[in-house]
């Protein structure tokens, strides 16, 4: 294995690592702490962006394992989602470890599309 695919598979195997990281943050975010809350944090809106972001995540992971045809135009849209729930997150406040996992997954799925 040259040194390029090297890179760029211990790149993936990052990727794959933080997308599942920021599936289980966001799940466990929005089932524990956003149930428990209440308010603000079950909102439909926020609620169902935080599950569409936990559900895009492990897509995108699971999309990457396989090598699939369509990995580019998941992990843009896994990236726009993580933002936009990094952002509705970040304005609630109080979910620090989902901002920051969001954040975390967006970046890495932008870095594999360019």
């Amino acid at each position: 294995m040259t040194q390029q695919a090297t890179t760029t598979h211990q790149n993936m195997q990052s990727c794959i690592d933080i997308s599942f990281h920021c599936h289980q943050t966001c799940l466990q975010t929005a089932m524990n702490h956003c149930l428990d809350t209440g308010g603000k944090l079950v909102d439909s809106e926020h609620f169902r962006l935080m599950m569409n972001c936990a559900e895009i995540c492990q897509v995108c992971a699971n999309f990457q394992l396989t090598n699939s045809a369509f990995c580019v135009q998941i992990c843009k849209l896994c990236a726009d989602v993580c933002e936009a729930c990094a952002d509705d997150c970040e304005k609630l406040g109080g979910m620090d470890g989902c901002v920051k996992a969001c954040r975390e997954c967006a970046q890495c799925c932008r870095k594999l599309v360019v």
